[in-house]
């Protein structure tokens, strides 16, 4: 049999699945892992300037091209950095793999240099946390770390390798080994004829797209169902680009944020809900018993537990979203011929007529839906955004249309600033053997900007073009509005004299370049010239637009009513 480091085989085992790139930052205790890096090959690597970013880029990663992100990093601090980032993979149900060097075992009880249990601090934020206790189980517990990464609802996993572990020999044979299978989750058939049924029964049906969807692949799927039966489709915030959000059967978002009047006032007729791969987040729903009203839910998940957990539904479907969506397709085919678009269509198209945001503001200073106007327009359909949390989420969750599925990527529950210059990497060197002239651009607030802005020498360092388009408005925005009801107005001011933090100067230092802008009509000439320049000098290129210190963008319940439109027959007022 083979004899080999136990690193080496770690490398083997992440070559065979399917990892090319890593991100992380070298350390005493995780140097035998690069030291096999160096001698088996076939893994690039991007040496990060904080171990956060290097899970943000991981994840990014994995969002874009359904692989398992590797993020790697050494004992003590370097752990407990990565913890928001695998907080932030759990909470949006991306595969991804965390790599942590540790003290030698034998020293782990006697407070050693750098030796945190971080295992116990990582597990409520992983699928499964594991310290390698002992060499031989090296290329197993990497095995089944990707397994558990895949498998059902994808998430994160810990490993933890002490350091006299990793120096060990172990007896691996890469040329006889493959990746564990991991099980597909079938619909059972009568659920689905029961949620055909109800379907069918409904006269103002919609189907909801989360971000199950996406994962699964499932995207031509839903359009399957949606066309043959002529149902129309709204999308939670995770699940936006799922659907074309051009398509006449596209009704909108519902929520109390990242959300449209028309998909507010679609959901507030719609009599059934067919939602699919969500799971009823909070920022979706708003209140319950709105949310609820009289209409009925079909709640179809991967995981179990998630039926139910939120409010329970009147039918419940554990299975993955694509082998559900092409069950259910197939079954409609069987029932009868496609059907025409109905009344219910039309309703919702008037409404999306009617009830849209205006974008078209000419004043100055620039008001923020005049700059997703702009964004619209610039770029087309395969481009790739990410973007973060505030009122930019906000904004472009009403007002920025999203097409194919990942790519339009937000970390959505969790939310941690500084996502999108770690995001733009991942996503752009997850593109770079497939889609090499694909655009990425990061939409980004000038406080999230400062969050992780040193990852920016990384872009640079490896040639990671992207264009930023930074909404400035000087403010923490979204905390000031929601002081607003306390009668506060404290600690949000971030600016000093007149303009604060010369973003484009920071840019500079990081061998970067970028623009201020001003005027509406300066917007677009920007833009046309960053992505110019992105590519010209493959690095990342900042448009930053200052708009409206005041700018709020619209809260309050969850459905709006609208009052002005007259329902159809038997739908809610």
């Amino acid at each position: 049999m083979v004899q080999m480091p136990a690193m080496n085989a770690v490398v083997e085992v992440l070559k065979s699945e399917g990892v090319d790139v890593a991100f992380g930052c070298p350390g005493a205790a995780i140097l035998p892992l690069y030291k096999a890096l160096e001698e088996v090959g076939g893994i690039e690597h991007l040496t990060v300037r904080h171990e956060e970013g290097a899970t943000h880029m991981a994840d990014a990663w994995a969002r874009t091209n359904g692989r398992v992100g590797v993020a790697i990093g050494t004992s003590g601090p370097a752990g407990t950095n990565m913890i928001t980032g695998l907080y932030t993979a759990l909470a949006d149900s991306v595969p991804m793999v965390c790599i942590t060097g540790q003290n030698v075992s034998t020293k782990l009880h006697q407070e050693a240099f750098q030796a945190v249990d971080i295992v116990a601090v990582a597990t409520p934020v992983t699928k499964w946390a594991v310290q390698l206790k002992e060499a031989g189980q090296a290329p197993w517990i990497f095995r089944e770390a990707f397994r558990i990464a895949r498998e059902g609802r994808p998430g994160p996993v810990l490993v933890d390798i002490p350091l006299d572990i990793a120096q060990r020999t172990v007896t691996y044979d890469p040329a006889i080994d493959a990746p564990l299978p991991v099980h597909p989750v079938r619909p059972h058939p009568p659920r689905v004829e029961r949620a055909l049924d109800m379907l069918l029964a409904a006269e103002r049906p919609l189907l909801l797209a989360g971000g199950g969807v996406v994962t699964a692949d499932a995207a031509a799927e839903l359009r399957a169902v949606a066309e043959y039966l002529q149902v129309p489709v709204q999308t939670t915030l995770m699940g936006k680009g799922a659907f074309d959000e051009d398509s006449p059967l596209f009704a909108g978002m519902t929520g109390i944020q990242t959300s449209q009047r028309y998909g507010n006032a679609s959901f507030l007729e719609a009599d059934l809900v067919l939602a699919v791969g969500a799971r009823f987040g909070d920022r979706h729903t708003g209140r319950l018993d709105v949310y609820r009203g009289d209409r009925a839910f079909i709640h179809v998940d991967i995981e179990p537990t998630q039926i139910g957990k939120v409010f329970e539904p009147d039918l419940g479907v554990v299975s993955d979203a694509r082998l559900f969506l092409r069950e259910l397709a197939g079954l409609a085919a069987r029932r009868g011929p496609a059907r025409a678009p109905g009344p219910w269509v039309a309703r919702v198209n008037r409404l999306k007529a009617e009830l849209g945001r205006r974008e078209d503001f000419d004043t100055v200073p620039i008001k923020a839906p005049r700059v997703y106007k702009e964004i619209n327009a610039a770029f087309g359909p395969e481009t790739y955004f990410v973007t973060a949390i505030g009122l930019y989420q906000i904004w472009g969750g009403q007002h920025q249309k999203a097409h194919l599925p990942r790519h339009y990527q937000v970390c959505g529950q969790a939310g941690p600033l500084g996502w999108e210059i770690p995001a733009a990497i991942g996503v752009r060197k997850a593109l770079e053997r497939t889609d090499p002239d694909a655009e990425v651009v990061g939409i980004v607030g000038d406080y999230s900007f400062q969050y992780t802005v040193e990852e920016l020498a990384v872009a640079a360092q490896y040639d990671v073009p992207f264009v930023l388009i930074m909404i400035n408005n000087e403010y923490l925005g979204l905390i000031r509005q929601a002081e607003i009801p306390y009668g506060m107005n404290y600690q949000v001011d971030i600016h000093y004299d007149d303009h604060g933090t010369d973003n484009v100067q920071i840019m500079a230092a990081y061998g970067c370049s970028g623009r201020r802008v001003s005027e509406p009509a300066d917007i677009r000439p920007a833009i046309d010239w960053a992505r110019k320049e992105a590519q010209r000098t493959s690095r990342p290129v900042l448009v930053e637009i200052m708009i409206e210190r005041e700018a709020n963008t619209p809260h309050g319940p969850a459905i709006d009513a609208v009052a002005e439109f007259e329902p159809l027959p038997g739908a809610a007022a």
